[in-house]
């Protein structure tokens, strides 16, 4: 199994993730012309995929993947509530898996097991890959952590974990207050400090790839996230990786 990042941040989101012959998109919210560049960096076209999943119904996560699907013929697996959530587009997809928020299913050699998330959206999951040796854990869009989130995420052998903001710079920066408390209610997005706290409550013993997702271009800097997640691990800061907004990241695969 290995996954890659196209990009990360509140101008869109797209991740891959790879398991034999299986390779899906986790959300899109890039357009399909980026897209297709995006994907062609990584070395694939969107004949490659055998589908996209969603998480949420938020545009920077699945602003492209109606357009994406139906040009391609891509099946799109989300929950009821996304669904319901999503008019515009949603009666052209050809192929729409609604899935349920704690139940586990297979796509092709994937094993996914989506689990919700405190999130401001209808019925927001995130997800744990598996390829029956390993684990991988994204959580890119969440409030606070709770203890479900930790038992799913106990034990991964990788984990992309948000760390959307630094809190200071939140409530110094720019932002209008209502934005400012929707961000850091527990309905929001993870702070550095908290996305620690959540990496803290983890069995991470067996963590081979630790990635910082979702940072905001202007309430956090990859040197902060870094330096938060690292602390817990007791681990270099270079060693923790960071999903860029243009250029996300590149394969991560296992030993």
């Amino acid at each position: 199994m290995r996954f890659a990042s196209l990009g990360s941040g509140s101008r869109g989101n797209a991740m891959l993730v790879e398991a034999g012959a299986t390779r899906l998109l986790l959300d899109c919210g890039f357009g399909p012309r980026e897209t297709l560049s995006k994907l062609g960096r990584l070395g694939l076209s969107p004949e490659d995929l055998a589908g996209i999943l969603v998480t949420h119904e938020h545009s920077d996560h699945i602003g492209g993947v109606f357009k994406l699907a139906c040009r391609y013929r891509l099946t799109v697996w989300m929950t009821h509530g996304t669904f319901a959530a999503t008019p515009q587009g949603r009666g052209e997809v050809p192929g729409a898996e609604l899935i349920e928020s704690h139940e586990a299913f297979q796509v092709g050699d994937l094993h996914i097991h989506p689990f919700p998330v405190p999130h401001d959206a209808r019925e927001p999951v995130q997800f744990v890959f598996s390829d029956g040796r390993h684990r991988l854990g994204v959580v890119t869009d969440l409030g606070c952590a709770t203890p479900h989130v930790e038992q799913m995420l106990s034990g991964c052998d990788a984990l992309v974990l948000e760390c959307n903001h630094d809190t200071d710079m939140l409530l110094r920066g720019g932002y209008p207050p209502h934005l400012k408390w929707r961000i850091a209610s527990r309905f929001g997005h993870l702070d550095n400090k908290t996305s620690a706290t959540l990496l803290a409550a983890l069995d991470t013993h067996k963590l081979q790839h630790l990635i910082a997702a979702h940072l905001s271009q202007q309430n956090n800097t990859p040197a902060l996230a870094r330096t938060a997640l690292a602390g817990v691990l007791g681990c270099a800061e270079a060693w923790v990786g960071v999903a860029d907004q243009d250029e996300g990241f590149d394969w991560r695969a296992f030993t």
